[in-house]
């Protein structure tokens, strides 16, 4: 091994280490693997973080949580040389077999969700006409809002509960026994980080493997802390948090705006800010610092991934379009079948839509290689990526300013975030 991979890693050997060290992306893999010893909390300024029983993992299967966490180590398996695959987006998007744009044809569904409703829309055709069990996913908390929990949907009326973005942690992992124990296959919705931690799972735990029936990441851009959603729900005008009802970051009709619904002397008042507003200038600013050095937000490691599709005109009612992307041949038979009966309303797209629609995307993988190189001589522990290529898109895609920002801004953050340090979190 190069010494530039090996500096920073010594220092992470278990998933405390992970966590205090700040590359943890808050799945709830670990949590899933050894439940006796890990439990996944809210650390407000951090995110989802694994709370240990004994104060620290000494149990053998610490080992098997490491094995699956995505936060120190990525790797991609599928075969390169597969024909089906577009070669054009290979390097910067991971396998695409097909790309669409299109949105769900339920007109309630598509207006609920973030961006046309399709992954909810895929999810319902899963249950009602392709003999799955049900749907693991995230939605709020029912008795604190603001905050998110894992549920196994099996109805048209719980997945819309869930419908829309959420931009707060979530560890939707954690609730991956219930997939395990489910008497039927189910389809898993997350995050790209929580999709890869289910792909690494699937290959520790044969019974969780055979009851995954599709597995859908949706792009993301990272995952602010619960001090982000505190942020905001301040920028609205919510003094108590126990007064909130209900929070909403996106979704009916898109992008969708943030609104919150609290009590206000006796009555219900509800708040309103705009998605520029929402995530442009408050939620962003709280992302954790693995998604920083993330190089998946398009959901490389799932069965279909959807996206928003910035690449058109936002127009104040547009109900909502997606970038949909087949990206293994179970993905692409289950959405061919779900345009087929109907629950997809979906155009061929170019190859071109994909960056097109997320161009934001291309230069944070190619910053990516410079960041970790930085991390790694200076010592900061760092994660590890397989077969996902870096230093071309580094060296290609950048300008050479953007290069030097790459290395630069990284020195910086390493020393106002404290990146060569334990980072204690209480939940």
């Amino acid at each position: 091994m190069r010494l530039s991979a090996m500096l920073g890693r010594s220092k992470v050997k278990n998933i405390k280490d992970v966590a205090e060290y700040q590359l943890c992306c808050g799945c709830g893999a670990c949590a899933y693997i050894s439940p006796d010893e890990i439990r996944m909390v809210d650390a407000v300024d951090y995110g989802r973080r694994p709370y240990f029983a004994n104060g620290g993992p000494a149990a053998p299967q610490s080992a098997e949580a490491m094995r699956v966490c995505p936060g120190i180590e990525l790797s991609h398996t599928f075969d390169r040389g597969d024909p089906g695959l577009i070669r054009e987006l290979l390097e910067a998007w991971g396998p695409i077999r097909e790309v669409w744009e299109g949105h769900a044809a339920d007109p309630e569904i598509r207006f609920a969700g973030s961006s046309g409703g399709v992954a909810t829309a895929l999810a319902l055709y899963c249950l009602d006409h392709a003999g799955f069990y049900g749907v693991l996913h995230t939605r709020a908390r029912r008795d604190v809002p603001y905050l998110n929990e894992t549920v196994l949907s099996r109805t048209r009326e719980e997945l819309l509960a869930g419908a829309g973005s959420r931009y707060a942690p979530a560890s939707p992992c954690d609730g991956l026994k219930t997939i395990e124990d489910a008497p039927g296959p189910c389809v898993f919705i997350g995050k790209p980080c929580d999709v890869a931690a289910v792909q690494k799972a699937r290959c520790l735990r044969p019974a969780l493997d055979a009851k995954l029936g599709l597995t859908v990441a949706f792009f993301c851009a990272g995952t602010p802390s619960t001090a982000g959603t505190l942020q905001m729900l301040r920028a609205m005008g919510v003094a108590d948090l126990a007064s909130v009802v209900s929070v909403r970051y996106r979704g009916n009709g898109w992008p969708g705006k943030a609104v919150v619904q609290f009590r206000l002397n006796g009555k219900t008042e509800t708040r309103e800010l705009t998605y520029e507003q929402s995530w442009g200038e408050v939620l962003q600013k709280f992302r954790q610092w693995r998604c920083y050095i993330c190089p998946d937000h398009s959901g490389e490691f799932a069965d279909v991934a959807v996206g928003d599709a910035w690449h058109r005109t936002n127009r104040e009612d547009d109900p909502g379009h997606s970038v949909i992307l087949a990206r293994t041949n179970r993905g692409h038979r289950l959405l061919h079948d779900a345009i087929r009966t109907g629950r997809l309303t979906v155009d061929k797209a170019a190859m071109g839509v994909v960056p097109s629609s997320q161009p934001g995307f291309q230069v944070v993988r190619g910053a990516l290689w410079g960041r970790l190189l930085t991390l790694r001589l200076l010592d900061a522990p760092a994660p590890r990526y397989v077969d996902m290529p870096l230093f071309s898109s580094w060296l290609r895609r950048l300008s050479l300013k953007q290069k030097l920002r790459s290395g630069v801004g990284t020195i910086k953050r390493v020393k106002i975030k404290r990146l060569r340090r334990r980072h204690a979190y209480q939940p």
